[in-house]
């Protein structure tokens, strides 16, 4: 009889023991449901491979990702310093090093692939290099920033990333559509050849491009020099339209310093830095000294804007965007190069979520993070400016809790000792 009730009695603490845990996994799970999830990453501090013939990459400005998940960068010759180029005189003062051709492509394991770049027949290379699009029918795309000199020199560019002077015998008015072999296909405008934001044959200054496979069009972030989006036919160049600040027909009225406490400035400033179109036909543009990015829909119609890191002066902080590769592109990264890191954004409200990177030299760090793209596996590639003069990858390692506003460097799990 005792032997039933205690039989009874554990039975039934069993119960009330496996009631209790159903409830608190319940309560578990709504917490978690609750919390803010982001995609998580580490950096892959072994990756690209080391480049062949002692070669060194410049300024790292620009880079894209292709159907093959290949990725593309393009940097600055130019940029190195004498006393990195030693192989490079006349006799070789010492083994290392040369500047790497401008156009480099890698596989997913980091090796390189494919090389070239530079001045030939028939087109006008940037004198500074800037922004590298692979569109949706293979072809690479570039754009420049250079200016002050009378002709291009050499491949390469100045390491200047200001707005351009007016006063300058030499600036980048053009575009230019490659093979991935580098075989010459197009040219949008002539250098030295603008007159300002609303001449529609002419670029000043281009920052990076966008390809519409909907509409074969190619959209400009144009850019350094002028203070507008601008679409051509990304076939023949024939212009469609264009417009400035929340749709406006742009000018080129000098807005003065960015102050963050002004109302919102009602044009761009320099440098109109990216303009990309995400999967429910709205682009997105990096506003980037006025700290913001703004929304249109293809026609240019404006939609909304957001302030990211609005206290940022010098350089801004809207650098940069690239997508999350889920089929609605929930959230977006934005590079950000005056503060040394990457926002993760929510796409539809534009709240930023949490960041990573630390400003440093180490991987996971960023010196002038300047360019950004993902991969189909959500991966992302970031390349750096000025002195980063690098290209680093960061690992996607699905969603998370986001426990913290700032993660800092994304070393990997194991590694940290």
């Amino acid at each position: 009889m005792k032997r039933n009730i205690y039989v009874g009695a554990i039975f039934l603490a069993l119960l009330i023991a496996l009631g209790v845990g159903i409830t608190m996994l319940q309560k578990r799970a709504a917490v978690e449901a609750a919390t803010v999830q982001a995609p998580m990453f580490e950096v892959d501090p072994l990756w690209p491979k080391p480049l062949p013939n002692h070669w060194l990459m410049g300024m790292t400005i620009g880079v894209s990702v292709d159907a093959q998940d290949n990725v593309w960068i393009i940097h600055r010759q130019g940029s190195l310093e004498p006393g990195e180029l030693h192989a490079t005189t006349n006799p070789p003062t010492a083994m290392c090093c040369a500047p790497a051709p401008p156009v480099l492509e890698f596989d997913q394991d980091g090796n390189l692939l494919r090389h070239w770049g530079g001045p030939g027949n028939g087109y006008d290379w940037p004198n500074s290099n800037h922004g590298i699009t692979i569109d949706y029918k293979g072809n690479v795309w570039i754009g420049g920033n250079g200016r002050g000199r009378a002709a291009p020199p050499a491949p390469g560019g100045a390491p200047d990333e200001s707005a351009a002077s007016a006063t300058t015998s030499y600036l980048d008015n053009q575009v230019l559509k490659f093979t991935q072999d580098g075989q010459f296909l197009m040219q949008i405008g002539k250098p030295s050849h603008s007159k300002g934001s609303n001449d529609v044959e002419n670029l000043r200054l281009p920052a990076k491009t966008f390809i519409d496979k909907q509409t074969n069009e190619v959209y400009v972030a144009d850019g350094y020099g002028n203070h507008r989006v601008i679409v051509y036919d990304a076939d023949t160049g024939q212009y469609k339209r264009h417009w400035g600040a929340y749709g406006h027909k742009p000018d080129d009225t000098d807005l003065g310093k960015y102050d963050p406490d002004a109302p919102p400035p009602q044009q761009f400033r320099n440098p109109v830095h990216c303009a990309d179109l995400s999967v429910d036909r709205l682009l997105y543009v990096c506003d980037r000294v006025n700290d913001r990015i703004q929304v249109f829909k293809p026609d240019g119609t404006f939609v909304k804007e957001a302030f990211v890191a609005k206290r940022t002066l010098g350089s801004g902080s809207a650098w940069d965007i690239a997508f999350s590769k889920d089929p609605q592109q929930k959230y977006i990264y934005l590079a950000d190069g005056e503060n040394d890191r990457v926002h993760i954004l929510l796409r539809d409200t534009l709240e930023v979520l949490t960041t990573f990177g630390e400003g440093g030299r180490q991987p996971g760090e960023f010196y002038g993070p300047h360019s950004i793209a993902t991969d189909s596996k959500g991966n992302i590639y970031v390349t750096e400016t000025y002195r980063g003069q690098r290209v680093q990858k960061f690992v996607y390692k699905g969603l998370g809790p986001v426990t913290k506003e700032d993660q800092g460097v994304l070393w990997p799990k194991g590694m940290e000792k």
